[in-house]
C-alpha cells in the first residue's frame, strides 16, 4: 500500500515534496535576516547629522561633491532632484515634513552643514526625515 508500482514509497515522496516545499517558504527569511556586523539603525530616532549637501544623482553616478561641484550640484537641487547628506562614510536622503527640502538646501551644496531629524530606512535606503538645518 505504501508503494507505487516503480518500488517507490509513496511516503518518501511525500515527505521530499513537503521538505522542499518548506526550504522555498523558509529560504526568503533566512536571506532577509539581518547581516552579521551590519549596523541597524534605530530608526524613529531623533538624529543630528553633520555633514556635506550633495545632490544625490551626481553624487552616486560620480562621487561628484566638495567645492567643485557645489554650483552644479546647487543648481539639481533647485531643479527638483534628491539632497543627501554625507557623514562618515554614510550617505542619507534628506527630506522634509514629508516634502523636499531643496529650496532650504539648494545654498548649502558642497558645504558641511548640521541637520536634526527622524531616521528612516526602507531596506537599504537610510534617510533624515522632518529635518530641519540646525542653526550654529
Amino acid at each position: 500500500m505504501l508503494y507505487s508500482p516503480d518500488r517507490t514509497s509513496r511516503l518518501l515522496k511525500f515527505t521530499i515534496a513537503v521538505s522542499f516545499s518548506a526550504a522555498l517558504v523558509v529560504s526568503p527569511l533566512a536571506f532577509a535576516a539581518e547581516e552579521p556586523g551590519k549596523e541597524k539603525l534605530d530608526t524613529a530616532a531623533e538624529k543630528t547629522i553633520t555633514g556635506e549637501i550633495v545632490d544625490l544623482m551626481c553624487y552616486a553616478d560620480h562621487n561628484a561633491m566638495g567645492d567643485k561641484h557645489a554650483s552644479c550640484a546647487a543648481k539639481c537641487i533647485k531643479g527638483g532632484g534628491p539632497v543627501g547628506i554625507v557623514s562618515e562614510g554614510k550617505t542619507y536622503l534628506v527630506v522634509g515634513d514629508h516634502k523636499p527640502m531643496n529650496d532650504q538646501l539648494a545654498e548649502y551644496a558642497g558645504k558641511t552643514i548640521t541637520l536634526k531629524g527622524k531616521l528612516a530606512s526602507n531596506g537599504s535606503i537610510p534617510m533624515l526625515e522632518n529635518a530641519e538645518i540646525v542653526k550654529k
